[in-house]
């Protein structure tokens, strides 16, 4: 069943064909097979010793009340920077939190509990979310070790959610959440091949995660269908709504949606034919599409690093505080004296300049700090796609999310090859990436991006042209992409 939907497990469990147990054993075998063993993806940086026993509490409470709702029994994880307050560990990937557990659970954990799902596990990420420094490579913590891409094993993952993606797209869970400031979401499920929801900041609590920035960090599903995506927004986020009930991939036709072309610098050829067969898909399902453009600028990525970097000491610092009282760190500045005592270990391949960088960085007072924020939300938002969707009459906009993944390189560290992710992610709005195709048997995937609270919109998109290109396709594992 490492194929199943949410639904097609739900129906079997029902029927009493399959149980919470028998489906966590499962995927616990795949994962000792692919992610211990076989390719040995590393996906996968704790398991739940507590799981198959929560499954088998999930089965005796179906027996005898019936299930909680569609995510009942259905094995979950979760990236580790969002806390659990169980056996396993909460530590970024970091070894300096090594073994800490948090003093409770995230709230989106506690709503995942609620709805009945067993956590399989917490999954490998790029350290501290990415946020330590420019020269890192995606899939790399000290703690978890490297996540290889699962279509073609010498290939990057992507990050910072790079374990969810790849353990998603092997089939080693049937949904997992990841978390994501500015592509830490998309960028990973399109370049692993599936779909991936950065939901309007706010929609899902953010309580309980590793921060990096209050103003962008935000959780969400990470799963091989968007109906799946749909399924598990609906059990994390903080709106009362159904969002996999309300699916409708016949709200496609004559919708008004924007295709924004991604800049040349750096772009693969074959991107530009995707996009293109993508862009027929949609207008054969009736939408009307027109190109128009989003240009941002430079001034927008200077703006939101100067932000993040504002953001991050001293919401990590509050993080430590109520969720890992008892850890070796407290402040930003001990994590830094922390990695260098530790540096063989903890720096191996790159720095921590952004950390230092942080450190050095005033408070949330400062006028540099108010000033980068109403940039990045003027030029994201009223300039930027707010300005688009308007001019055009739009619903939404589309774009390709992200090249092909690069050859993993530790010591020059990521080559990417463009991303859509920056727009939605400095306005905080909704960004949906579904699966659109293949280059040299690389995954690529195509990006819905609309105003804020417009998740059931995207949803509906995506899923009619999940429907109409059936683009996704499992990974076949291989060495090299010459295979």
């Amino acid at each position: 069943m490492t194929e199943a939907s949410v639904a097609q497990l739900g129906a079997e469990m029902a029927a009493g064909r399959l149980t919470a147990r028998a489906l966590a054993q499962e995927h616990l075998d795949r994962i000792e097979a692919l992610d211990r063993g076989g390719p040995r993806l590393r996906s996968i940086i704790e398991l739940n010793p507590d799981a198959l026993t929560l499954a088998d509490e999930l089965d005796a409470e179906r027996a005898a009340n019936g299930p909680r709702g569609p995510l009942h029994g259905v094995p979950v994880l979760l990236k580790d920077n969002i806390a659990t307050g169980d056996a396993m560990a909460t530590t970024a990937g970091s070894l300096a939190l090594d073994g800490v557990v948090a003093a409770r659970d995230a709230r989106l954990v506690a709503r995942l509990r609620d709805a009945g799902v067993v956590i399989l596990a917490k999954t490998n990420l790029s350290e501290w979310a990415n946020i330590r420094s420019t020269r890192s490579t995606s899939g790399w913590s000290a703690r978890g070790g490297l996540t290889r891409n699962p279509h073609v094993l010498d290939r990057n993952p992507s990050g910072s959610s790079s374990g969810t993606a790849v353990a998603i797209a092997a089939g080693l869970a049937a949904v997992g959440v990841g978390t994501e400031t500015d592509g830490s979401i998309v960028s990973p499920s399109s370049i692993n091949g599936i779909v991936g929801l950065k939901p309007t900041v706010g929609l899902v609590s953010g309580d309980g995660i590793v921060p990096i920035s209050h103003s962008q960090d935000t959780a969400g599903p990470m799963t091989r269908t968007v109906a799946d995506a749909a399924a598990l927004l609906g059990a994390i986020a903080e709106a009362d709504h159904d969002y996999a009930s309300s699916l409708d991939p016949k709200r496609l036709a004559g919708a008004r949606i924007g295709a924004v072309r991604p800049a040349a610098e750096g772009r693969h050829p074959e991107v530009d034919g995707i996009l293109e067969r993508s862009l027929d898909a949609l207008r054969a399902g009736g939408a009307v599409v027109e190109e128009v453009e989003l240009e941002l600028g430079e001034a927008l990525g200077e703006a939101e690093l100067d932000v993040l970097l504002h953001e991050l000491r001293a919401g990590l610092e509050r993080w430590l505080a109520e969720f890992a009282p008892q850890a070796p760190v407290a402040t930003l500045a001990d994590v830094i004296a922390w990695n260098r005592r530790h540096a063989a270990d903890e720096m191996p391949w790159f720095g921590q300049e952004l950390f230092e960088r942080a450190q050095a960085l005033g408070g949330l007072d400062e006028p540099r700090y108010l000033d980068a924020l109403a940039t990045c939300r003027r030029l994201s938002r009223e300039e930027g796609i707010d300005a688009v969707l308007a001019a055009g009459e739009l619903d939404a906009l589309v774009s390709v999310t992200a090249g092909p993944a690069w050859l993993t390189d530790v010591v020059h560290g990521d080559r990417e090859s463009g991303s859509f992710s920056t727009p939605a992610a400095v306005a905080g709005y909704p960004h949906l990436t579904v699966p659109a195709g293949f280059i040299h048997g690389l995954p690529v995937g195509l990006s819905f991006v609309g105003p804020a609270w417009s998740e059931q919109l995207l949803l509906d998109l995506g899923c009619a042209f999940e429907q109409a290109t059936g683009a996704r396709r499992p990974p076949a594992f291989a060495a090299t992409a010459s295979q």
